[in-house]
């Protein structure tokens, strides 16, 4: 099974509604006509998920939506490009967004909280508050979800094109209280040696690219970044 990332950026500031109305009412539905295709999920870092992240990437601190689909193999992917390319063409793509890191990653691992009654398979379909990404090194996923507010976590890696290291993406659902779960993430991304709060150890923690929580996205409760946007 393959999980397709795409960390996005919105570059028209006052165009996050229009982006949400477009990805969520025709883009991501439109996928699903795609047999292989399982699950389809966006989610937002707004300003206070922003906030609360303990690293980020100088590239991927400009991306303010995560999506992700779990296909069932790669031979999903050849019809997953066609039908983009065809959305493309026939005027239905938003011209106000970048991907600073998109493709796919091969599922390497799933858990589920010892309290949560559903197997660890089905962890992405149940309800969350959001998720809890961290991005760069391997993250041990039975210890991530004994933390308190963590029902579940996937892990995914992807080889590099040159000599570094694998690249990891582990997302931690989240059914607790978002802002406190990620405090306490964050602490612990600290405490493990994840990510570091002193910049002159900004090195040692080099391989991480994002360690932050995100809100799911609902249907028409946009309004996230319009109070920062000049009227």
């Amino acid at each position: 099974m393959l999980g397709f990332f795409s960390f996005t950026e919105v570059t028209d500031p006052s165009a996050h509604r229009a982006y949400n109305e477009w990805h969520q009412l025709d883009h991501m539905p439109e996928q699903f006509s795609l047999d292989g295709i399982s699950f389809g999920q966006r989610w937002v870092c707004t300003p206070a998920c922003a906030a609360s992240r303990v690293a980020v990437s100088s590239t991927l601190k400009r991306c303010h939506y995560v999506t992700l689909y779990l296909m069932r193999d790669a031979e999903v992917l050849p019809g997953f490009t066609a039908l983009g390319q065809r959305l493309y063409r026939e005027g239905r793509f938003f011209a106000e967004r970048r991907s600073h890191l998109s493709g796919p990653f091969e599922v390497e691992g799933r858990w589920v909280s010892p309290r949560i009654k559903v197997s660890a398979e089905v962890v992405p379909f149940r309800p969350a508050q959001g998720i809890y990404v961290v991005l760069g090194p391997a993250v041990d996923g039975a210890t991530l979800v004994s933390r308190p507010g963590v029902a579940g976590a996937w892990a995914f890696a992807r080889d590099n094109a040159d000599d570094r290291p694998v690249r990891h993406i582990t997302v931690a659902f989240v059914d607790g209280d978002l802002p406190a779960v990620a405090a306490d993430l964050g602490q612990w991304c600290l405490a493990s040696g994840l990510a570091s709060d002193q910049e002159s150890d900004q090195a040692s923690a080099q391989e991480l690219e994002w360690a932050g929580p995100l809100e799911r996205v609902d249907a028409d409760c946009w309004d996230w970044f319009d109070r920062l946007t000049p009227q």
